[in-house]
């Protein structure tokens, strides 16, 4: 069977969740149909990146999105309907080229990764398969919430975003979604939405001895906002809680493109690298993970990596949510900055509490989330 997939970026690296579930879900569905991906992406892409896809792929082709485009995109997405999020990837020459590339294909199903990629397909006939991925609507309007100047904007992004994920749940025949908490979000009938859950390498991320050089780690796209919102709430007001009872603790801020308010956090007690060549080591570097996570939606990647790696993690509810794991059990869950900075006394000061919340959320991620056992259920879907 001929599956096509659309992205609205080619999913290498892996510096970004929807990429690391593209590539992920690209090599499960490799072993049971013929893949032919279609993906704008904005820059050049390496070789060696693209190399990375080729095992999987039958054919592979990329449209290049300038700078100058983009920009333009942005500037016609309230005249074209379109919600930002989903503008700033489109335009008539990618359309046109991916409407080009399905005619010479002519796949028996058709793929799509998020609804920024619905406007490519919208036209072409087939099954067609949509993954929401997350309830983005949902993203924007908890952002409006704590945004200042950018709030309108962000309001009037989540009603064109609601309205978007509405129309296209209509246009789109079979529809997929991260977790239950983002299915409920989006308000749509829930038995027309296959939850697909993210899943995680458990050959790659797995327990490593290494020499613990930080105290707290936190993993991420450092210029997605729901992480800024995160580090810099645990670093302004979390840390100075921890500090008054253990002045030595030390935090980790790793990940791709740091934005200048990251940046700013550094200091003797909080390091902030950007890229990281193996991100492995700055999960294994630290006694604990963090992902104090106050906006955003979907499954939490970082959460699963340090899980699988045998981290004793904290979190809030936000992210435990699509999570699913026991509080006290699988890792540690905490609210206000008071509960946070508890949390993170107390498993540093309890051996045994740390080493069994490690192990336990260990064995959950390796029974849950393994790759094959997650993409399970699209595999199903698009067989049908």
């Amino acid at each position: 069977m001929k599956l096509m997939i659309f992205l609205s970026r080619f999913p290498y690296p892996l510096e970004k969740g929807d990429k690391l579930r593209a590539f992920y879900q690209i090599k499960e569905l490799s072993k049971h149909f013929e893949i032919y991906l279609f993906a704008a992406n904005y820059g050049e892409i390496e070789k060696e990146h693209y190399n990375k896809l080729t095992p999987y792929c039958k054919e592979i082709e990329c449209v290049k999105l300038s700078k100058a485009q983009i920009l333009w995109n942005l500037v016609k997405s309230p005249f074209l309907g379109l919600p930002f999020h989903v503008g700033y990837f489109f335009s008539a020459d990618v359309k046109k080229k991916a409407e080009e590339f399905a005619k010479r294909i002519n796949p028996d199903r058709i793929y799509c990764q998020l609804i920024r990629t619905a406007p490519f397909v919208e036209k072409i006939p087939g099954v067609k398969i949509l993954d929401f991925q997350d309830a983005f609507s949902v993203n924007a309007s908890r952002r409006a919430e704590k945004a200042s100047f950018l709030k309108p904007v962000l309001r009037w992004e989540s009603k064109m975003l609601l309205r978007y994920e509405h129309k296209m749940a209509e246009v789109f025949d079979r529809k997929v979604i991260i977790s239950e908490p983002d299915r409920e979000a989006l308000n749509l009938p829930k038995e027309n939405i296959v939850i697909v859950p993210n899943g995680i390498d458990t050959a790659f991320f797995s327990p490593r001895k290494i020499e613990k050089k930080y105290t707290v780690s936190f993993v991420g796209n450092m210029s997605y906002p729901p992480n800024v919102d995160a580090v810099q709430f645990f670093a302004n007001s979390v840390l100075p809680i921890v500090w008054k009872s253990n002045p030595e603790v030390t935090f980790l801020i790793a990940g791709a493109n740091p934005t200048s308010a990251v940046r700013q956090l550094a200091s003797e007690k909080v390091k902030v690298t950007g890229w990281v060549e193996d991100i492995r080591d700055a999960y294994a570097e630290a006694e604990l993970f963090i992902a104090p996570m106050r906006m955003g939606s979907g499954l939490q990647n970082k959460l699963l990596e340090a899980m699988a790696m045998g981290i004793p993690s904290i979190t809030t509810k936000l992210a435990n949510d699509s999570l699913s794991a026991e509080h006290d059990n699988h890792l540690l869950v905490g609210e206000s900055a008071e509960e946070l900075a508890s949390l993170v006394v107390n498993l540093l000061s309890d051996e045994k509490l740390s080493q069994r919340i490690g192990a336990s959320g260990l064995k959950f991620v390796l029974e849950k989330y393994g790759w094959g056992q997650s993409t399970q259920p699209l595999v199903d879907l698009i067989k049908q």
